[in-house]
């Protein structure tokens, strides 16, 4: 394949199953392990830390989604794409080798650095392979393989976790061995079948704007993942918002400073579809994480499913992310239009999520899964597009930086609305809940209940008083009879209601942003037939200067 060529549909579907099978991974690896977290911290003796492994993989997998997007641009995607796969098997096979939860973290750490090139590297190099006009048709499996690990990970969490031992092994362990042979597998697919070529130029390195994003986006994170415990406006919380602060001015000081040679150069900013894709994939995160992140907790709590069979019964918001992706790609490759699929996602979304606020203790499961259906058709609507907008319009060279900016925003705004939607929750729990008890305490059902079950009424009070740790184990709420289980049951759809009213109406102003969306004609080259065009342009004019120059020679005579 030379650097014109773009790669038959063959070559593509498998440089896309090695992209798939990581990228499945570094998706997968989230949900699986929170699933089974409770269990590892236990058995690692290691319960009061176990938030510190989720967040170090939150914090690298981040910091490290710009990192590979500039290094990809200037030296290459392959041996990144590598690097990231390498460094995720190394990651998988320690933590399953750790022996306490200071060990688990650090690994999990190392685990989250190559995480974070997976998912934005599997997508610019698609960039780099694809015209912009086929790429969404391609990038829609990727969104497929995302909604399908959503599934899969509490499933085989549960799995795992409820086994005691497989081939000799704790079973929880496997969460992480699995990664090895599959990340393996990939690994030779990807380095046997990808083949790019390298435009490794002299370039200055942008460490202090790395430096600096550090310093911003740790202590951010940080206190996004334990703010809550700490209290917001606790001293640690605001030590963490302060350095912070000092970082972001940092970070823009510097990306000033380097200009185009900058990890994310603020020339781009000024491009009006990076500058509203941006801002849309970091509202989107907000309203997608935050609000999606209630909603195993009501099928656990209210519904009375497991992890693993509440993992299951999201399987229609994987159908529709499923369906709205690929649609959306096929009809893209059609139509050469990319504008209206994000616009209608936001629309369905922000449907979605009001629908979402009228779902309550009492409403039949099957009316909640038809709105996840929904959810999903607007995400596969909304995501898969951004991503296809951006690309095309980013320079040839600048695909990856691009690619990785709208993923990191993304992942940033996911992050805020996780604490954000978090803290509203346990914020409202206890005094939902005791307004339900009290509603309930005057009928009929629940009196004749308690008379019969005196211990079970201490059980809900004491939920009632405390419902943040009535929350770390609801297990309780089954052994209750049904009209005393009913009040927090009522407590939490409440609440929970609440929290994607504010959802929608962030998908509100996402929804506005969006709309501002220019729609440019779709490339009908991919980025390194764009790249080695444009390089082949620039040699024919630096050789027609040379030849137009008059010799030089002595002077005088």
């Amino acid at each position: 394949m030379t650097h014109q060529e773009t790669p038959s549909h063959r070559q593509i579907v498998t440089i896309l199953g090695g992209l798939m099978m990581a990228m499945f991974l570094a998706a997968l690896d989230q949900t699986i392990v929170a699933t089974a977290m409770r269990v590892i911290a236990d058995d690692l003796n290691g319960f009061s830390l176990q938030a510190w492994a989720t967040t170090a993989f939150l914090i690298t997998s981040t910091i490290s989604t710009p990192l590979y997007g500039k290094l990809s641009d200037m030296y290459g995607r392959k041996p990144y794409i590598l690097f990231s796969i390498g460094i995720f098997i190394l990651g998988s096979a320690l933590c399953g080798l750790s022996r306490s939860m200071y060990e688990l973290a650090a690994f999990r750490a190392i685990q989250g650095i190559g995480a974070g090139g997976l998912f934005s590297l599997a997508l610019a190099i698609i960039g780099d392979l694809v015209p912009p006009r086929e790429r969404a048709r391609y990038q829609g499996y990727f969104l497929a393989v995302f909604g399908t690990s959503s599934v899969l990970g509490p499933v085989l969490g549960g799995f795992f976790a409820g086994t005691a031992s497989i081939l000799g092994v704790s079973g929880w362990r496997w969460i992480f061995y699995i990664n090895v042979p599959i990340a393996a597998a990939a690994f030779i697919v990807v380095s046997r079948v990808l083949h790019l070529p390298a435009h490794r130029q002299p370039h200055r390195i942008d460490w202090p704007g790395a430096v600096a994003l550090i310093v911003t986006l740790v202590p951010l994170l940080t206190v996004a993942e334990q703010g809550r415990e700490w209290g917001w406006g606790s001293g640690r919380s605001l030590a963490c918002f302060a350095i912070a602060a000092v970082g972001l001015i940092a970070f823009l000081v510097t990306e000033w400073r380097y200009g185009e040679e900058a990890l994310l150069p603020l020339r781009l900013f000024r491009g009006r579809t990076f500058g509203i894709a941006s801002s849309s994939s970091f509202i989107l995160g907000m309203a997608m994480f935050g609000g999606l992140l209630v909603l195993p907790l009501y099928l656990q709590i209210v519904a009375g499913a497991t992890p693993t069979k509440a993992g299951l019964l999201t399987l229609p918001l994987v159908l529709g992310i499923m369906t709205g992706s690929v649609t959306s790609g096929q009809l893209i490759a059609r139509t050469g239009r990319y504008r209206a699929f994000p616009v209608v996602g936001s629309v369905l979304m922000l449907a979605a999520l009001l629908l979402f606020s009228r779902v309550g203790a009492d409403t039949p499961l099957w009316r909640t899964m038809l709105v996840m259906v929904l959810m999903g058709l607007g995400l596969g609507g909304n995501m898969q597009p951004v991503v296809t907008a951006v690309q095309n319009a980013a320079s040839p060279r600048e695909i990856g930086v691009a690619t990785s900016a709208v993923t990191f925003f993304r992942s940033m705004g996911g992050t805020l609305g996780a604490a954000v939607f978090l803290s509203i929750l346990f914020t409202l729990l206890p005094d939902k809940i005791r307004g339900a008890f009290t509603a309930a305490q005057g009928t009929p059902a629940f009196q004749q209940a308690a008379a019969t079950h005196p211990g079970q009424v201490q059980a809900l009070q004491h939920a009632a008083g405390g419902a943040t740790s009535a929350l770390n184990d609801t297990s309780f709420i089954n052994r209750l009879a049904a009209p005393l289980a009913h009040p927090f049951k009522v407590g939490f759809s409440d609440s929970m209601s609440m929290v994607f009213l504010v959802a929608a109406a962030i998908m509100l102003v996402g929804l506005l942003v969006i709309l501002f969306l220019p729609e440019l004609p779709l490339r009908a080259h991919s980025a390194v037939a764009a790249r080695a065009m444009e390089e082949a342009a620039e040699r024919v004019a630096e050789d027609a200067a040379a030849t137009s120059r008059p010799p030089v020679g002595p002077v005088g005579g």
